[in-house]
């Protein structure tokens, strides 16, 4: 007898008050949508000129390392930050300068800062038999509060 709760299952004669077809109607009609639009058939070339680009970035650090524990805090904030700018340059070769690596790790392996500001360069890359065109270079920029900055273009590319 044990392990057998008050489970509908368990019970043979269970008839539900309301039919669960009615129960699971809003959910089975989300489901089942149909895209209608048609893809994309000829590819536009753009220029690897034009994607040479360098922003800078208020990343909030604290909102992504909450409940991380502390040994894997500082481990964190670097993926993190090769997340985030993976997803803001649309490139998968991040390369990290050692002044960044160095902030990060300043007050130690569970010190990480709350708000980093850093410039994210995207650039061509020249070495032989690269996978990729482009590759991001995340730098860390000094300034007294990065709290309430908004993103910036960085003109000196």
């Amino acid at each position: 007898m044990s392990g057998l709760g008050t489970h509908i299952h368990n019970f043979p004669n269970f008839q539900p008050l309301v039919p669960v077809s009615r129960l699971l109607n809003r959910q089975i009609a989300t489901t089942f949508t149909m895209s209608t639009t048609t893809k994309k058939t000829g590819k536009t070339q753009r220029s690897a000129i034009a994607d040479v680009v360098a922003r800078e970035y208020t990343i909030h650090l604290h909102k992504r390392l909450h409940g991380v524990s502390f040994k894997k805090r500082a481990p964190k904030a670097i993926k993190e930050i090769k997340a985030f700018a993976t997803k803001s340059m649309g490139t998968t070769d991040v390369r990290l300068d050692p002044q960044l690596n160095k902030k990060v790790w300043e007050a130690g392996i569970k010190g990480c800062p709350y708000r980093l500001r850093v410039r994210i360069s995207r650039k061509r890359n020249d070495e032989e038999g690269a996978t990729e065109r482009l590759y991001s270079y995340v730098q860390a920029v000094n300034v007294k509060s990065a709290k309430g900055l908004q993103t910036a273009l960085v003109e000196d590319a």
